[in-house]
């Protein structure tokens, strides 16, 4: 099963708890990078939060020390944006989030409107507010579409736990009894949207990543092969609670960048 594994050409990767744990960056992370450049393979590091821009992300990781092109990273605030721009060319919406959920709209032409907007968008933000809250309500009341970048509740930062989109959005589903939809993993949408990004097919394409509720599960409905690493949420034990297995199971990337080069 390894030699499938030693085979593809196209890397999916998550990044908070397989690249770094905060401002900490993992063991094999660096090399797993090196070797993606070296052996010229197709990569991408796939994140559920929409907070920041490529930009900022290759920012991060450069002062982690390690040097990656923001083309090399797809986020779901990037997969919101094409899913909209697909559903409705064009569109208008009114947008909580940060600069890495309105630029991605902004360059799919997606314009901002807070008066009859096709739909309202929620993301991570520092900004909410009630006064966003009780806009964004009268909005989806009036019609507009309720969509969330992705379905977290929470997320980690430096520090520690925060409310994330699912946390956010759930005040303005209780209030109009409107249930939002959510782009971000576990969606396949996201997931089909980043193998085509890279140009590759399913079977020649891994994800990796250390949720088996999000990473893995959208791996498995997008039919690309799954790598759980054990550096981050899940541990070894856990996995039985699933109805589904990832194919394969690394302590870390320190461990896949050794299998993939032996």
């Amino acid at each position: 099963m390894l030699d499938e594994l030693k085979k593809k050409s196209a890397f999916i990767s998550d990044m908070d708890g397989v690249i770094y744990h905060g401002n900490n960056l993992l063991p094999g992370a660096a090399d797993f990078v090196r070797m993606l450049e070296e052996r010229k393979l197709k990569y991408l590091f796939l994140t559920n939060s929409s907070e920041r821009t490529p930009r900022e992300l290759a920012e991060k990781l450069a002062r982690l020390g390690v040097q990656v092109a923001p083309e090399h990273f797809y986020t779901s605030a990037l997969a919101t944006a094409d899913f909209l721009s697909r559903q409705k060319p064009g569109c208008s919406v009114f947008a909580i989030g940060e600069a890495g959920l309105t630029n991605a709209l902004y360059e799919r032409g997606i314009t901002m409107n807070d008066v009859d907007p096709d739909y309202v968008v929620v993301g991570e933000s520092r900004t909410y507010s009630y006064e966003r809250l009780e806009k964004a309500v009268q909005l989806v009341l009036k019609g507009a579409r309720l969509i969330g970048t992705n379905p977290d509740l929470t997320g980690p930062t430096e520090k520690g736990i925060v409310p994330a989109t699912g946390s956010l959005i759930a005040p303005i589903e209780l209030s109009t009894g409107k249930k939002a939809y959510f782009i971000g993993k576990p969606n396949p949408f996201m997931m089909r949207r980043a193998v085509k990004y890279l140009d590759a097919m399913s079977r020649e394409t891994v994800i990796i990543g250390d949720r088996m509720d999000t990473d893995i599960i959208a791996g498995v409905e997008a039919e690309v092969d799954t790598v759980l690493v054990l550096s981050g949420v899940t541990r070894r034990e856990d996995i039985s609670r699933f109805a589904y297995t990832p194919k394969y199971v690394m302590t870390g990337l320190a461990e896949l960048v050794e299998t993939l080069c032996r």
